[in-house]
């Protein structure tokens, strides 16, 4: 179960964004660290079918997405990075919304809303239209549309850019929380080297090619560094400042 691609490649004209990428992510948290540009949205553009995959093989929960796209979008959540909330709905109405496209009857996702909701401190804003809501909170309620199913797979784009510590910190912890208790499959896209921990299985991209993948600590351990930081250093060989 998880994902696996084989020899996955793909170029915007002749700019390639992903050259053989070969991954297996098991369930559990698994980080993709990366520059900007690095071809993190572009991985993730192509595991959600947005973008058809011409070269390599694309396989989660053990189904061909060539073939089986739809049951495996039925076993998947996604957060991008860009927000895709309807701003004049309320929560409620955005939640209800994603949940009735999934063939679940309004009672049964409001329960699912009321935990999830509780779980990410916005259950006081269940009526409030999305535009009302701050970047931190608004992010929240992506998650919360995308869990509304109970995916086996959780798919998130850059998901702290620009939030508050706050934010980051409830939202890192709430997912990191979902793959123990649920035993997910998740692949949290970031280039913010504080968000990985020693335990995680990491991934480090640079210009669409896999630079190293194994658990972080491990990682740090194969190439005799102190941390993340110099790892990712080390493996990317530039000085830019992420």
């Amino acid at each position: 179960m998880g994902i696996v691609t084989n020899d996955l490649s793909f170029a915007y004209g002749k700019k390639i964004a992903l050259n053989k990428v070969n991954l297996t992510l098991p369930a559990g948290f698994n980080v993709l660290l990366g520059p900007n540009g690095a071809g993190k949205s572009t991985l993730l553009s192509l595991l959600t079918g947005l973008t058809q995959t011409v070269h390599g093989t694309i396989h989660i929960n053990d189904n061909d997405l060539s073939k089986s796209k739809s049951t495996i979008m039925s076993q998947m959540g996604v957060v991008f990075q860009q927000s895709t909330l309807d701003l004049d709905l309320s929560v409620k109405q955005n939640l209800l919304y994603y949940a009735s496209l999934h063939g679940i009857a309004p009672k049964k996702a409001l329960i699912h809303i009321d935990i999830i909701l509780a779980q990410l401190s916005l259950t006081e804003r269940l009526h409030d239209k999305v535009r009302t809501l701050n970047g931190g909170h608004r992010r929240r309620v992506e998650i919360a549309r995308a869990l509304i199913h109970q995916p086996k797979v959780l798919l998130l784009d850059e998901a702290t850019v620009g939030l508050d510590v706050d934010s980051r910190l409830l939202i890192i912890s709430y997912v990191r929380n979902l793959c123990s208790q649920r035993d997910i499959c998740v692949l949290w896209t970031t280039h913010l080297m504080d968000e990985v921990e020693p335990s995680d299985r990491l991934i480090v991209i640079n210009k669409g090619e896999i630079q190293a993948q194994d658990q972080s600590s491990k990682l740090c351990k194969q190439y005799k560094v102190a941390d993340v930081y110099q790892l990712y250093f080390a493996l990317i060989h530039n000085t830019e400042v992420v």
